[in-house]
């Protein structure tokens, strides 16, 4: 992994891996260990910093969760280059959905209405879920991401 974390920069500094060439690739998501991986069968063949959802503790049971959902999904049709959604006051580049047809993303660090990423929440990358749900990704992870993972990928999501 690159030490330190810039969410300028590819996680690794080994290539990504060639998808088309590999067998039974899948996405594993573990929210509060802040990763990303990329699979093929059970071996890790890529390893992503993320920032998933914020973390939330229930008063009464004192469950944690995370405002991102678990499970297992299958990445959907809906993407896109860029968004911005004002109900946030934030966007991001590069998103790719796996659940409710574009309400769940992976996608960039944030960005703000101009386009311009967030610095503050950028230093949170592979350090804090910090989101509102989606799975944030460095910039050059989220664009080949996007242009690499097809839809009907299968995407198992975490919490530890």
């Amino acid at each position: 992994m690159r030490v330190p974390i810039d969410y300028q920069k590819s996680s690794q500094t080994i290539p990504y891996p060639n998808i088309a060439n590999t067998p039974d690739v899948w996405v594993k998501v573990r929210i509060k260990k802040n990763r990303v991986y990329i699979m093929s069968g059970q071996k890790v063949i890529y390893t992503m910093y993320t920032s998933a959802g914020r973390l939330q503790k229930n008063q009464k049971t004192g469950k944690v969760t995370s405002l991102t959902p678990t499970g297992t999904f299958y990445l959907e049709p809906e993407k896109g280059l860029h968004f911005y959604n004002p109900r946030f006051k934030d966007g991001a580049k590069f998103y790719s959905s796996f659940k409710d047809h574009g309400v769940y993303l992976f996608h960039t660090v944030p960005t703000d209405i101009n386009g311009d990423y967030i610095i503050k929440e950028a230093q949170k990358l592979g350090k804090e879920p910090a989101s509102a749900g989606c799975v944030r990704l460095s910039i050059p992870d989220a664009k080949w991401f996007y242009h690499n993972m097809p839809v009907g990928t299968k995407v198992v999501i975490t919490l530890n």
